[in-house]
């Protein structure tokens, strides 16, 4: 099956690029040839886009992902090589952590109840659970804003749905204000259209794939973060598909452009430390909306939320796979 994606967009590749002479030479084989180690440095060539518009990002985006399942439908090994984990500047073992976590929290100092990092501990477990810890600190983050602005009736003045061109249609119309009305975040997750959640989910998914994806990364001269990478490091969109991507999705506006190597380094604590509050902070909001005692959050007389947190759909999203079935379990589980 990797075989035949593999071959389906060295095809695509070839249809992207025109035979303009002095053009870069494409670094992606044919699936078909004979496989060799992949050597970490693999790089993708970077078609000038004045040339070739945005179908450059097009043949760049196609490139990376026929790397990616060249790579992984080979069977040669990759190439980590001397400069992966030896040469990182990231913690690696359990005595640079120590020395982490007082940085970032010189009273608690190192807690780890959980044993994760041993004496023992691989330093691509350590890449592992840090990036988790900075990717979910951030989503707890805009979800404790988010979940501030939407319980207070903060919506867009617009329709998030409304029948296609004006007329009539099976879309009916619905405003932002409309969801709104239904009761707090949970339930306006509930009552949007099932189509709207769909493409809120594949959205999400688009953005984990591309987060994890080493070509991409290895463009913006970065390393996964088990492999020596940067935690939380996010590759950059701009000039890689089809179509115009403005803005990245970490740091759009080039804030941290002109900051020293030090002074991120003190932002990335300062944001470790508020996404460990703001992780507490979301799920004590969602956990008083359920109806249980949490100090602080309680007393604020949180709207109450009768259904399933942890199911993203409802009996409302029955015309999608599974969902059916998937609702039959929810509330039955024991507990």
């Amino acid at each position: 099956m990797l075989s035949l994606a593999v071959s389906a967009l060295s095809f695509q590749n070839q249809m992207l690029r025109a035979p303009v002479k002095g053009s870069p030479k494409v670094l992606m084989q044919e699936a078909e040839a004979a496989p060799a180690p992949l050597a970490k440095s693999s790089s993708v060539p970077v078609l000038d886009k004045k040339k070739f518009g945005n179908m450059a990002g097009g043949a760049l985006l196609t490139d990376i992902y026929v790397e990616g399942f060249r790579r992984l439908d080979s069977n040669a090994p990759y190439e980590e090589g001397p400069g992966d984990w030896a040469t990182s500047t990231e913690p690696k073992n359990q005595a640079d952590m120590i020395a982490l976590a007082q940085k970032q929290n010189p009273v608690l100092g190192f807690w780890d109840p959980l044993n994760i990092i041993s004496e023992d501990v691989s330093p691509e477990t350590i890449g592992w659970f840090r990036h988790a810890e900075i990717k979910h600190g951030r989503v707890a983050m805009a979800a404790f804003v988010g979940y501030c602005l939407q319980y207070n009736g903060v919506v867009f003045p617009w329709n998030i749905q409304a029948p296609i061109g004006g007329g009539t249609s099976t879309f009916s119309a619905i405003s932002f204000a409309d969801i709104a009305a239904v009761g707090g975040p949970a339930d306006q997750w509930d009552a949007l259209p099932t189509l709207a959640k769909v493409q809120i989910l594949l959205g999400v998914g688009f953005l984990e794939m591309w987060g994890e994806t080493s070509v991409a990364l290895e463009l913006d001269g970065e390393k996964h973060y088990v492999k020596g990478g940067k935690p939380g490091y996010y590759p950059k969109f701009a000039d890689r598909f089809p179509h115009p991507m403005p803005l990245n999705l970490w740091d759009p506006f080039g804030f941290t452009k002109k900051m020293t190597p030090e002074r991120k380094e003190k932002a990335l604590i300062a944001e470790v430390n508020n996404g460990r509050l703001a992780m507490i902070g979301i799920f004590s909001f969602i956990a008083s909306s359920k109806g249980l005692v949490v100090p602080g959050t309680d007393t604020l007389g949180l709207t109450p939320y009768a259904g399933e947190i942890m199911a993203p759909f409802t009996t409302n999203d029955v015309s999608l796979p599974f969902v059916e079935n998937m609702m039959s379990v929810v509330g039955k589980l024991g507990y």
